[in-house]
């Protein structure tokens, strides 16, 4: 493989709006000139990142590169709170595989399609309450809708009473407003939210994952500390929450391209390789989590040194025209090809939610789409508002027109 000298490798200013307003543009000229990039962030330094997919799929599943207290933000709290930031998102190796292995058996396809049944009952309820919020017919989709929906559906799943979660819902806000002071001042709350759920389980069991750890806890062989479970509370219910922007994301795709949205309607069949398709096209990760080498280690011809961080531009691999025909465009009748695409990142740490994660924006589309069969987008100039973020592909809001609901939601 030929070296790429320095000054062949392509800058990618994350404070340029361009990157923001349309990043897939911008990391796509990243990947079309060389397969490494340099990430460069005034005041907080540059990352080293792969553009191109077999690269990022490869980089994802490398062993020299592994996460570390570096990869994640971390916010400050009390001095009681910190034995439980520690989460399995950045453990490596067979302490990550040893819990993934306890909550695996809860996030399975299977599963996912067991809670089918409850997500469709969840998602009327709210689809049936949007016409109440709505204001002169408008209502912001990303409150009424995607971000509640994952909340109830991880809660229903994990075992969080249906009285304490108003306060999970705001929790959940917090997250999503970034790792800042909203986040760090809530943080105490939610791991003390998690205590007293994992307290109640415990007098009580039921049928969640969290008395499935707590029976786990009790027998033999893999054990889990009382800190390990309250941990993988808090951090499982505020990561199940990645399909509100992804679901957010899949509806401007929707009515932004009336072509593919007239093929969902006349055919819902499509509906589990569109949403296949939306991930692929507008999916809201757009980098992976930093990476570090443990020693100097080479990518495409450059040293890397130990250290350095790496990232995966998965926004940019996604739309790899070496991988996808005609990648830049929306296509819900993509065939499915023999790589799929990296929205929910490869590897050891590939998402553990991605079945429910994919219920769940099937049921969402498919009740959406029924339910108002007049929905457009509202707002100046019909467009959506977008958060300014470099990383992530989110939407502020996403004001709507909803028309007439069908009869049978009315």
């Amino acid at each position: 493989m030929p070296a790429h000298r320095p000054d062949d490798i392509p800058r990618v200013e994350l404070t340029d709006p361009e990157v923001a307003r349309d990043p897939f543009a911008a990391y796509g000229q990243a990947r079309e000139r060389a397969p490494l990039a340099r990430l460069m962030t005034p005041g907080l330094g540059s990352m080293w990142a792969v553009t191109r997919y077999d690269d990022a799929r490869a980089m994802l599943a490398d062993p020299r590169l592994g996460l570390s207290p570096d990869s994640f933000l971390r916010p400050r709290v009390p001095e009681d709170c910190r034995p439980f930031l520690r989460t399995m998102q950045e453990m490596e190796g067979a302490e990550h595989a040893r819990l993934r292995r306890l909550v695996a058996a809860a996030f399975t396809p299977r599963q996912a399609e067991r809670l089918r049944p409850r997500i469709e009952g969840l998602v009327q309820v709210l689809l049936d309450d949007l016409r109440g919020r709505a204001e002169g017919g408008q209502v912001d989709l990303v409150d009424g809708l995607a971000r509640p929906l994952p909340i109830e559906v991880i809660c229903e799943l994990i075992g969080i009473p249906a009285g304490d979660r108003p306060a999970w819902r705001e929790y959940g806000a917090d997250v999503a407003a970034g790792a800042g002071q909203r986040f760090a001042t809530a943080l105490p709350a939610i791991i003390g939210a998690a205590r007293q759920a994992v307290a109640r389980r415990r007098a009580g069991p039921g049928d969640d994952l969290i008395s499935g750890l707590l029976q786990a806890q009790a027998q033999d062989g893999d054990r889990l500390t009382d800190t390990e479970i309250v941990t993988l509370v808090w951090h499982l219910v505020l990561a199940g929450q990645t399909p509100a922007n992804l679901l957010a994301n899949a509806v401007e795709a929707l009515l932004t391209h009336p072509a593919q949205l007239a093929a969902l309607r006349a055919d819902p069949g499509l509906l589990p390789g569109a949403v296949e398709e939306l991930t692929r096209w507008c999916g809201p990760q757009l980098l992976s989590i930093p990476r570090y080498p443990g020693a100097d280690t080479e990518l495409h011809g450059v040293t890397v040194a130990a250290g350095e961080p790496v990232t995966a531009v998965l926004a940019a691999a996604n739309r790899d025209p070496r991988v996808f025909d005609r990648p830049d465009e929306l296509d819900i009748t993509r065939p499915a090809g023999p790589r799929g695409h990296l929205g929910y990142a490869h590897g050891p740490h590939f998402c553990l939610g991605a079945p429910l994660a994919r219920v769940q924006v099937q049921v969402a589309l498919a009740a959406l789409l029924r339910s108002y069969p007049g929905l457009e987008l509202a707002g100046a100039g019909g467009r959506a508002r977008r958060q300014p973020d470099p990383a992530t592909w989110r939407l502020a809001a996403l004001p709507v027109s909803l028309g007439q609901p069908c009869r049978a939601s009315s």
